[in-house]
């Protein structure tokens, strides 16, 4: 439709320029729509009953945020980098909404479907939003926004590893970068039956990529209040918030598309295009909510289990999947074998890491009294005679 609309004038830029305002028009709307979702799933999940006033049964609850914002004051700070404040919104916002342009809904329809690689610019542009955290904490001149900024730094870089090699499982064995080729390829039997090792790896590392409950220690209220954007307000804080939510709408989307077989699987991509659309949104809805299940159950994680996490725990098993898929893909082994491997292997380290978990446990009251107790005798023996 949008080919048409621009063509119709004989002007490319026309048609980029309707495919620009449809993908954002999109993407705001259901950024809406999901900040109620959340709200509304997280409060049924807390025993809560989320946004209830505003409209009816809350729904004009997003509307009243966006116009607050709208209304907000653009504040500065004083000592601020002024060029680098302000471009910081632009160097975050822009290339997560770039990861839509390769994502094929249906097997003709996306905003530029069959992109020989495809898997390779999704990874590539998703990481360039990186350096607008880093910019927002930098410019702001405030030892809060500067924290938020280099833990979101630490944090993104290290998951970025076991996500990308995560996919690179998948791409494996496709043998293919081409984002159509592995939806065509899980016609029958989608990636997340044979790899659902590496499926749990590519959620984990999502949740962490988008500094979401438990890893959101970039933002953490309780340490930084608020990240690197806590200098930010009005209309510059909501492209921040809107960013993080097209993020979350781009890489479930981008998970049907690697594990659940897009738009091919169970149909095997017979049925006609408004199905095969139906089926690619109804498969990522079901992956946003359960990024949002997890943020609502699990408890935040410390900054130094988190980096421990990533480095001891998910970057070793991405390697352990990977040797699987070669292991199958160069002895051509029954698929089978490596559903049964991989899953063992989630099992396994599902065992580890609860038991390392339940050693950082809390020590009982009397050995923690009695701690206490000889730290305070040692300082008084130190201490000095007046």
């Amino acid at each position: 439709m949008t080919v048409l609309l621009g063509y119709a004038f004989g002007i490319a830029w026309v048609d980029a320029l309707i495919r620009l305002l449809v993908v954002v028009l999109t993407m705001t709307v259901l950024v809406m729509l999901l900040t109620y979702l959340e709200r509304k799933v997280v409060g049924r999940i807390q025993q809560r009953i989320g946004p209830t006033r505003t409209g009816p049964a809350g729904l004009l609850q997003p509307v009243a945020d966006a116009l607050k914002l709208l209304g907000k004051e653009d504040l500065m700070p004083h000592t601020a980098d002024k060029w680098v404040y302000q471009f910081a919104t632009i160097a975050f916002f822009v290339p997560i909404f770039l990861g839509f342009v390769v994502l094929p809904f249906a097997e003709d329809i996306g905003v530029r479907v069959g992109l020989p690689l495809g898997l390779f610019f999704v990874i590539a542009v998703s990481s360039v939003g990186i350096v607008g955290l880093l910019m927002a904490g930098l410019a702001s001149d405030s030892k809060y926004a500067l924290l938020g900024g280099v833990r979101a730094i630490g944090q993104m870089i290290s998951y970025e590893i076991p996500l990308v090699l995560s996919v690179l499982a998948v791409a494996m064995m496709t043998g293919s970068l081409d984002l159509r080729e592995i939806v065509n390829a899980q016609d029958k039997v989608p990636n997340a039956v044979w790899q659902p090792l590496g499926f749990f790896l590519y959620l984990t590392a999502c949740t962490a990529e988008m500094a979401r409950r438990p890893f959101d220690l970039p933002v953490s209220e309780s340490e930084l209040v608020g990240g690197p954007q806590v200098e930010f307000s009005g209309i510059r804080w909501s492209m921040f918030q809107l960013g993080e939510y097209a993020n979350l709408i781009i890489l479930s989307a981008f998970g049907s598309i690697m594990f659940l077989g897009g738009y091919a699987w169970p149909l095997a991509g017979d049925a006609a295009w408004p199905v095969q659309v139906l089926l690619s949104i109804v498969k990522t809805f079901l992956l946003i909510l359960v990024f949002m299940w997890i943020g609502a159950t699990f408890p935040r994680l410390r900054i130094d289990q988190l980096m421990s996490f990533a480095w001891k725990v998910l970057i070793p098993l991405t390697f352990v999947q990977i040797f699987i898929t070669g292991l199958v893909q160069t002895y051509d082994l029954p698929d089978i074998i490596m559903t049964v491997v991989s899953g063992g292997a989630l099992v396994l380290a599902a065992m580890v890491v609860r038991r390392n978990v339940s050693k950082t446990g809390r020590r009982p009251r009397a050995e923690r009294v009695a701690y206490i107790r000889a730290r305070q005798a040692a300082r008084a023996e130190s201490r000095p005679l007046s």
